[in-house]
């Protein structure tokens, strides 16, 4: 048999359609239930339904208000805050196609992206970095905004663009990925294929706002369905997470691996009387740190498998655990394969896992690259570049990337990146960056390189603070007579983290 799992066609998504209407759908009937809590130490900030859809429409009438037009791109560059998703959902309602950016980008990192973008509007916190715009709508007025007569929701054709997140890219640029509003239809597959999610949860997502995952796992989800959405308001110490659970009675927690490791070394009581189970993504779960959990908190970890170009399709859930050291299998109503440059290869081999091109959550194009994007088409099927196998059942494994993409803490960052930064420093020669693991299950990104004499780290650190958000930036220097390198004098950066090793024994 071929590695080939069809859960079936998924629903058709309705049309005319509007994701920010989908996601307020309940939000009438369900006027006066909490639909987000803000959790602080010791009391926590509450939004109604009401509340919320007030908020988001009335911030979609102040963006057309001020000048902005349906199809327009705006930019976003809010930090860890309410105003986030809002402002997010706000501009979808009416038809302008919003960009959530990490507020952990630098200057130059920003000005790359109006180059690519050529926003009509920046939508500021003036805390935040960003590169210069003519025309920027800051937090004070986007705040006004909430109380401006409703907007209507800009209903049309389920294909057409709504937002557009960054990914990095093999080539060191990153990709502007461009979703369409039929997005939000198919994380409707998630809600049993992986949450287990239903109306009467609270479900605590321990990001940030202006974090995707938390965006649509840890608000638009639950909201959706009517549930109760819990983020820990900004810089609440992951310590407290555990007590925040109990004292807000949190039925499913969802955050990276790095999360749940943090709660499991530094928490003196995980006991969680309401936790159903928690929700894993970001990077890979390690069985230790899965069985750990399960044994201190008596609750599983159901992992999920995406990415940028299509959110989570592969995954683990209450109605179907995963076996072993598996992902789980795909949602119902996803079609994914295992590929091999012929097509689908036999079940239990190893190939790229591909998801079809019917599925309502794969994106449009790369707005900045859209022949990457056709090229990463086999056929019908879309190319994740991650390896895996899928058994007779369809559970799928995860065998690592086919290049040299980076993940750690959750994001995915090109070398290629970090290296042209840190080409352009005095006194290096050559460079190349790789994960490495400082300590069980704990993963940061080293940097390699040769020059004359060994540079001063506080030096790199202060120059890379300078030009890569801080996930991107390596937490290791480490000074190498020579860089491994193939036959043909190319970097072998997956040779690196021995290196890393050897230096640390």
């Amino acid at each position: 048999m071929l590695s080939v799992f069809d859960q079936g066609p998924p629903p058709a998504c309705p049309t005319p359609f509007n994701l920010a209407a989908h996601v307020l759908r309940s939000a009438d009937r369900l006027a006066d239930k909490t639909a987000l809590s803000v959790l602080g130490p010791t009391d926590a900030t509450h939004w109604t339904y009401r509340d919320l859809k007030q908020a988001i429409l009335g911030t979609g009438t102040g963006l057309l208000n001020a000048g902005l037009k349906p199809g327009d791109i705006a930019l976003m560059r809010l930090g860890n805050t309410v105003d986030f998703p809002v402002a997010y959902l706000g501009a979808i309602a009416v038809g302008i196609v919003p960009v959530p950016t990490s507020s952990q980008l630098t200057e130059p990192e920003t000005a790359r992206m109006i180059e690519d973008l050529k926003p009509a509007a920046i939508l500021r916190d003036p805390a935040v970095a960003c590169a210069m715009h003519p025309v920027q709508i800051d937090l004070s007025a986007l705040a006004g905004m909430r109380a401006l007569p409703p907007a209507a929701f800009q209903m049309g054709d389920p294909d057409r663009m709504a937002y557009v997140v960054y990914t990095s890219g093999t080539s060191g640029k990153p990709r502007a990925v461009a979703h369409a509003h039929r997005a939000i239809w198919a994380r409707q597959m998630m809600v049993d294929g992986w949450y287990g999610l239903r109306e009467s949860d609270r479900l605590c997502h321990a990001g940030a706002f202006n974090w995707t995952y938390t965006l649509g796992t840890g608000l638009m989800d639950p909201w959706t369905i009517g549930a109760t959405a819990l983020i820990p308001e900004p810089g609440t110490d992951l310590n407290a997470l555990p007590a925040l659970l109990r004292r807000h009675q949190a039925t499913i927690f969802a955050a990276a691996p790095g999360v749940f490791r943090k709660a499991l070394s530094s928490a003196d009581d995980l006991h969680l009387p309401d936790l159903r189970h928690g929700l894993c993504a970001g990077e890979k779960l390690s069985r230790h740190l899965h069985e750990r959990w399960t044994q201190t908190t008596g609750t599983e970890l159901y992992e999920a498998y995406g990415m940028s170009e299509c959110s989570t399709f592969i995954s683990s859930s209450p109605e179907h655990p995963a076996r072993g050291d598996a992902l789980g299998q795909p949602q119902p109503g996803r079609r994914v394969a295992i590929l091999g440059s012929d097509g689908p290869v036999p079940q239990g081999q190893e190939g790229t896992i591909a998801v079809h091109r019917s599925d309502p959550g794969l994106m449009l194009t790369y707005l900045n690259a859209p022949d990457e994007a056709k090229a990463r088409m086999q056929g019908d099927w879309f190319l994740t570049g991650d390896q895996g196998a899928m058994a007779v059942d369809g559970q799928i494994t995860y065998l690592g990337r086919d290049d040299d993409m980076m993940n750690a803490g959750g994001y995915r960052v090109s070398p290629v990146e970090v290296e042209a930064v840190l080409s352009r420093y005095p006194g290096i020669a050559q460079v190349g960056a790789a994960v490495v693991e400082v300590k069980q299950d704990t993963f940061v990104i080293a940097a390699f390189y040769t020059g004359p004499e060994k540079l001063d780290e506080n030096a790199l650190r202060t120059y890379v603070e300078a030009n890569l958000a801080r996930y991107k930036q390596p937490r290791a220097f480490i000074h190498l007579p020579e860089l491994p390198t193939g036959g043909n004098g190319k970097l072998l950066r997956r040779a690196l983290p021995a290196y890393f090793k050897a230096t640390n024994e």
